[in-house]
């Protein structure tokens, strides 16, 4: 019997302490607060069965074992969907509503499947809970097969509310109910989440950043109208409040949808609030939040014009001009160590000195969070020491620890300093092994650490001399869409050093490049060809490429693709063509004048000027051929 105690009661304890986070969390309050209401009921019936089972000797079945095993694997992942659920933007949670509810819905079916493997009666409980349980059973079962029905209404509102310009007051006031969105602080601490949400969301929530931070604007501003002050307890008495005159669009932050106190402009012609954008930046991101577009450089140009547009605005509307960094502070004090508990990180370390894997493990994931939530934690763990020993634990027998430790110093390498803090640890061959051998979290997550450090020209050298380049190459061929992107990034910036282009063409990369082109709906075509732009300026690299026959596919993008695209993939067209009449040849037989003329009118810049000297390349060819036959 000793041998079945182990797994028993440790499938079991898990159980219980799963259910009792479920049962121990707040309150849903936006649009999901039904869906996880329901949820959380039902999770909390089956809370009788494991505290039973936890205090009687019963031994388990390999077959009860099995289905209290995908009991515990279905909780843990309804733990997570409740959490993400829960929390962050209230708007960006309605706009995926009907994802949510696939999740829910799959979830249902785990959690029913799961239930369905374990034999009640077999079990020794009572009769009282045996019945609950058949009740929780039955419950799940009509779940499963009942559809979560859309809030039509809410779809509706939303829609309109996204289209028209001026939406009626009454859809807008429905929506601010249902989002739980009623007064001005709600919406203050909507425009945080919002913030967070961007920097910390690996891209997810740019596509629709646009969506949202028009639908907030319009909400902020109903708001206002229907209540003007911030909050009615924190009134001036006495004071006369008149109705907040309403910010003009060009006036606020797309991040923080603030006031910008300090605008500044990005390389694709953008304008944000300096220290929004700046946090972007750090956080490891080489895109506009707005566009998408990636940044041809990260250098920010204040706005003189605009700042003193809004100077004027806010002089003749009665408005005091935004503190310094206002619009940027997104974390409340008390939530994360903000004015850092030096003794909370201290012994933080000691747990990772330690020879005890649970605890090297649990150490490394606190501090992979707190270096996460802002730059003071950052700051304060890397001067207590930690980063010596993370990169220690980067070479743990423990996968987990390892994935800890790797994003643990991706997240510190967000601050400058702390970047040769790392290298000088001797960081770079154990990221690398990571990235070779590690979990594929612990890989993407490698993959993006490398990418933050080579942002230094000093360290693509060494990061190409690890051997990183092959090992991103095979993470750019197997990883999720995630991993695809982190390895990408790290790829151009690493192949911007003349001595890894050739790494990375001698390591096979053109291939898979080749094939995100092909691969249109895979979503890799920008990095495909931002990679092959900066390749197709090197010897080996042209020659690579030329070789792969990629020119149909060059004109295909040129005709139709996006603008960053169509200029990328004329610079390879130029690259190939130049001083090579055979690939000049084939791209006028593929229509590539057409389509160039077309590029040289209506391209972007640098699109324009390879258009041009291409036309003129081909024109001259036409020239010398006529020559010839006369």
């Amino acid at each position: 019997m000793g041998g079945s105690e182990n797994p028993k009661s440790a499938v079991v304890g898990s159980l219980v302490e799963t259910i009792k986070e479920i049962s121990g969390l707040p309150e849903c309050q936006n649009v999901h607060k039904r869906m996880c209401g329901n949820m959380v009921r039902r999770v909390k019936l089956l809370s009788p069965l494991f505290e039973e089972l936890k205090d009687s000797d019963e031994s388990l079945s390999d077959e009860q074992l099995g289905g209290f095993e995908s009991l515990r694997v279905a909780l843990d992942s309804t733990l997570t969907l409740l959490k993400s659920v829960n929390q962050g933007s209230k708007v960006y949670q309605a706009l995926r509503r009907n994802d949510t509810i696939d999740k829910f819905q799959k979830i249902t079916e785990k959690i029913e499947a799961a239930l369905s493997e374990i034999s009640y009666n077999k079990l020794e409980i009572s009769e009282e809970v045996q019945e609950q349980i058949e009740l929780v059973h039955a419950q799940f079962k009509r779940a499963k097969d009942q559809t979560e029905f859309a809030d039509l209404q809410l779809d509706l509102d939303m829609a309109v509310a996204q289209k028209e310009k001026d939406p009626d007051p009454a859809i807008l006031k429905r929506l601010s109910e249902k989002l739980h969105l009623r007064t001005i602080n709600d919406l203050k601490k909507e425009s945080s989440e919002l913030h967070e949400l961007v920097i910390t969301s690996d891209g997810e929530v740019e596509e629709c950043l646009e969506t949202i931070s028009s639908l907030l604007r319009k909400l902020k501003d109903s708001v206002s109208t229907e209540n003007p002050e911030v909050d009615t307890s924190e009134c001036e008495k006495g004071s006369i409040k008149h109705r907040s005159p309403v910010i003009p669009d060009d006036f606020r932050c797309p991040i923080s949808l603030e006031l910008m106190k300090d605008p500044v402009i990005v390389s694709t012609g953008q304008t944000y609030e300096r220290c929004c954008i700046q946090k972007w930046l750090d956080a490891g991101h080489r895109t506009c939040p707005k566009t998408q577009q990636t940044l041809l450089h990260t250098a920010l140009t204040p706005n003189y014009v605009l700042k003193s547009l809004i100077a004027l605005w806010c002089e003749s509307n009665g408005v005091e001009l935004p503190k310094k960094q206002g619009s940027c502070r997104t974390k409340k004090s008390g939530t994360s160590l903000s004015d850092c508990d030096k003794t909370g990180i201290s012994a933080l370390l000691d747990k990772l000195a330690s020879t005890d894997i649970e605890q090297q493990r649990a150490a490394a994931g606190e501090l992979r969070l707190l270096a996460k939530r802002n730059a003071d934690n950052r700051v304060c763990i890397a001067e207590a020491g930690a980063i010596p020993l993370l990169v220690d634990l980067l070479s743990s027998v423990d996968p987990r620890t390892q994935e800890h430790a790797v994003t643990a110093l991706l997240n510190l390498s967000i601050n400058e300093s702390n970047k040769g803090t790392i290298v000088n640890a001797g960081a770079i061959p154990d990221i690398v092994d990571v990235l070779k051998n590690g979990s594929m979290e612990a890989r993407e997550n490698a993959a993006a650490t490398l990418f933050s450090l080579s942002v230094l020209d000093e360290n693509k050298v060494a990061i190409g001399a690890a051997g990183a380049i092959p090992a991103l190459i095979k993470l750019l061929c197997e990883g999720t869409p995630r991993g695809k992107k982190d390895a990408a990034t790290a790829i151009f910036n690493l192949s911007i050093y003349q001595g890894n282009k050739a790494r990375a063409v001698k390591a096979g990369i053109v291939a898979p490049l080749i094939q995100f082109l092909r691969d249109a709906g895979g979503g890799m075509v920008d990095e495909a060809l931002a990679i092959m732009a900066i390749l197709s300026s090197h010897h080996e690299g042209r020659m690579a490429v030329g070789q792969a026959e990629p020119i149909p596919i060059l004109v295909e993008v040129i005709r139709t693709g996006s603008p960053r695209n169509r200029e990328n993939a004329a610079a390879v067209l130029w690259s190939l063509c130049t001083g090579d009449l055979l690939q000049l040849k084939l791209a006028k037989k593929h229509g590539a004048e057409e389509a160039l003329q077309e590029l040289s009118e209506n391209g972007t810049d640098r699109a324009k000027r390879k258009a041009g000297s291409l036309l003129e390349l081909i024109q001259r060819m036409e020239g010398e051929d006529t020559l010839q036959e006369s």
